[in-house]
């Protein structure tokens, strides 16, 4: 839906509000057009229902509303006398029209100053609870949101079984563009295995489908900084709107919202406006080498032969450890291996008396990986890319049949256009188009663990509205299911210099809050 179509959405709400509270607002001593004013409706409902002023603004916050909603219907029938679980019931399963027999049929009159507090220990636990999930998801959803490291294409500066908080407010929160969702939850309910969200996920009835109206358009409030080189970010991947995702093919075939697409992590080598070029694996912006920070270290697929006498794995685990050379190697025949492992790492380990060669692997120039945007006349690979120009917002390009493969899904699909060739022109939203001026910023994200990453060399680029948020902090890590990384607990995702864990001082903090909180309530008592 347009801002426009959302506007005519609320308006007609606020009429259907309106036609289904004003005697209600009347008995109320309120004037009953006060019913049928937006937002002030909702300010003078909470002054009725006994409630804060600010409730408002929650029934007015995405996911939160599906929240705030249910409450105030039931509060509505508890001022008016109707308390029974019955009365509740059927407040919350009529979606807020039992009002509607409140207002027309029933005898109710309106009990002033009716005590809101819970009538016994459950009540008090649920509104509790239900308070606790409201704030939980006001910060989930616009300031911090954990996030788990799932593979190893970071490795070194971020390890599986890392545990996140990931910061919305840097780049600036994304307004929920799936208004109708499970809170707290991404793209499926644990345990029950169901989507989390209301969609419909056929591309065809997408443009009719009544759930595909609930969709708000993309808004972000503004962050207070702007996604840097080398910044590692969370997004959602552009790629998860194919029912193959192995075959990333530059047309989308099947359909998942922005904010439910799968989440990834990985480094931004590439700003709106950079010329990018990879070449042997490193990558060059505008010509330059990228200067990556000294907590990356880059990783590389090398070739190792074991000498004959010591070719087994449980014998080349141990030497790899030696190394820290961490990625799980696999087997191309007896005693030979590919590993993943930094130059530096390499270099060492190669010197190893039972090591008898280790060659790093390079797909030359040249030979084509099947890679981003998967036409002939690009044959790129994992190791040589590009060069590419990286898009920027209000910037212009001319536009040909040549570079058309490398903008087409950005000017199609997430810049929302009709694009299509007929012969050797190119038709945008019905008119020939000979060049193309950008509606959003976009980046290029790719791994550490170059040649163990599926990343932007496989997709393309990033557009901003995907973008999710800024790794700030690690919490916890784990080594599997085996032990926890104690030194990594507490650590922060930024900064130079070896990362240091504040564990310990946080511990002492906690411990002398719950001492402090002790100690007042002995002094109240």
């Amino acid at each position: 839906m347009t801002i426009t179509q959302w506007l005519i959405f609320i308006l007609v709400i606020q009429i259907i509000h309106g036609l289904g509270t004003w005697k209600l607002y009347v008995k109320a001593g309120r004037q009953a057009w006060e019913a049928f004013v937006p937002v002030y409706n909702a300010v003078i409902l909470m002054k009725i229902i006994n409630r804060p002023w600010w409730w408002t603004i929650l029934l007015f916050v995405p996911i939160v509303n599906l929240i705030m909603l249910p409450v105030v219907w039931v509060e509505t029938a508890r001022s008016f006398g109707k308390n029974q679980f019955l009365d509740t019931f059927l407040a919350v399963i009529t979606l807020g029209f039992y009002n509607y027999y409140l207002n027309y049929v029933a005898d109710v009159a309106y009990v002033n100053d009716r005590d809101i507090n819970p009538k016994s220990g459950s009540g008090d636990w649920t509104s509790s609870i239900l308070f606790a999930i409201v704030a939980a998801t006001i910060v989930h959803t616009y300031f911090i949101q954990p996030f788990t490291i799932p593979s190893s294409s970071l490795e070194k500066s971020l390890l599986v079984g890392d545990f996140l908080f990931v910061s919305k407010f840097h780049y600036g929160a994304r307004i929920p563009m799936t208004t109708v969702a499970t809170p707290m939850v991404h793209d499926t309910i644990p345990v029950l295995n169901v989507k989390s969200y209301l969609f419909d996920d056929n591309f065809e009835e997408r443009k009719t489908s009544w759930k595909n109206k609930l969709q708000l358009p993309y808004m972000r409030i503004p962050g207070f900084e702007n996604i840097e080189r080398n910044d590692i970010v969370v997004f959602n991947q552009p790629a998860d709107t194919l029912l193959d995702m192995n075959n990333f093919t530059p047309d989308r075939n099947y359909y998942k919202p922005i904010d439910k697409k799968t989440n990834l992590v990985k480094r931004c080598v590439g700003v709106p406006g950079d010329s990018l070029e990879i070449r042997n694996g490193y990558v060059y912006i505008n010509g330059k080498q990228n200067e990556l920070p000294d907590r990356a270290h880059l990783q590389f697929a090398y070739d190792l032969v074991l000498k004959g006498n010591v070719a087994n794995y449980g014998r080349l685990i141990e030497i790899l450890k030696t190394y820290d050379i961490t990625d799980n190697p696999y087997q191309v025949e007896e005693g030979s291996f590919v590993v993943q492992a930094t130059v530096e790492a390499a270099n060492k380990a190669k010197n190893h008396p039972n090591i008898a060669s280790m060659t790093r692997r390079i797909t030359p120039k040249g030979v084509d990986g099947g890679l981003f945007p998967r036409v002939a006349q690009y044959p790129w690979n994992y190791d040589n890319f590009g060069p590419i120009y990286i898009p920027k917002k209000g910037e212009t390009i001319e536009l040909t049949m040549e570079v058309l493969p490398l903008y087409k899904r950005l000017i199609g699909e997430y810049e929302r256009n009709s694009i299509v060739t007929r012969g050797n022109q190119i038709i945008i939203n019905d008119e020939p188009a000979t060049s193309y001026t950008f509606k959003q910023d976009y980046y290029w994200m790719m791994g550490d663990n170059r040649n163990n990453s599926v990343d932007a060399r496989a997709w393309g680029y990033v557009p901003f509205d995907h973008v999710v948020g800024k790794p700030v902090f690690i919490w916890m890590s784990w080594d599997g299911l085996k032990s926890p990384r104690w030194e990594r607990w507490f650590t922060t995702v930024g900064g130079s210099g070896n990362p240091v864990s504040y564990l310990i001082p946080f511990l002492v903090l906690l411990a002398a809050w719950f001492g402090f909180s002790a100690w007042r309530k002995k002094k109240k008592a």
